[in-house]
């Protein structure tokens, strides 16, 4: 999924940038209020991690317009500050979760995954024949048995299923896994589709090629 990490302290949006990478996100990254207002107006995320104190325009201005502009991007709000006014400042504004700082890194990714799944109105599992998907745990078992993906063919595969029975375009597919700085060759979503397929194709599962569209996985009850 495609993150917009809003964080000034430096430090820390480098820790939790490497964490949701690793975790096979593409992550975009902003320091200031007015950069964060520019990248949602312009841009397409998935969610929003949005600290509240912020040089210039502060978190909650940057939500308010956010929500002005009528998107339901999920926004999940940091702060330093641990008062029950501005708990409700920020959710009355619009934001869908609250995280007080200093917080443990696998609190903040459980957060993520859950609002994640909230945005998509998805579940735990996405499942595709005896293929299953374990969304929490980064996991998939084909009947049962694991199988062994890289995260960007984790990544490819999620997308795929999220949208299975819809094609799904490289311009998707490079948006949903590189941040703005990621370097991209121009066959990279060939070479993880390929190496995708040559685990799932043994299994049964097909991946599509749309000649001139993307890619596509059957919905499963359309599979034989």
């Amino acid at each position: 999924m495609r993150i917009l990490l809003v964080e000034d302290d430096k430090v820390l949006a480098d820790a939790l940038t490497r964490a949701l990478v690793q975790s096979a996100h593409a992550v975009d990254s902003v320091s200031t209020g007015e950069e964060a207002d520019h990248a949602l107006a312009l841009g397409i995320y998935d969610l929003a991690i949005l600290d509240i104190g912020l040089p210039g325009l502060s978190g909650l201005e940057v939500l308010k317009r956010l929500r002005a502009r009528k998107s339901t991007t999920p926004v999940l709000m940091l702060t330093a500050f641990d008062t029950m006014e501005d708990q409700v400042r920020g959710l009355d504004l619009g934001a869908d979760d609250y995280l007080s700082k200093p917080f443990d890194l696998p609190v903040l990714e459980a957060r993520v995954r859950a609002l994640l799944r909230r945005g998509t109105n998805s579940t735990p599992y996405l499942e595709h024949g005896l293929l299953r998907f374990d969304t929490v745990g980064r996991r998939v078992f084909h009947d049962k048995k694991p199988l062994e993906l890289s995260p960007r063919e984790l990544a490819v595969l999620e997308l795929l299923l999220m949208r299975e029975g819809r094609v799904v375009s490289k311009e998707q597919m490079v948006n949903h896994l590189y941040g703005w700085g990621d370097e991209v060759g121009d066959n990279a979503i060939e070479v993880y589709v390929y190496r995708l397929r040559k685990k799932l194709e043994p299994l049964g599962c097909e991946i599509r090629t749309v000649r001139g569209m993307g890619y596509l996985m059957e919905r499963g009850d359309a599979a034989p």
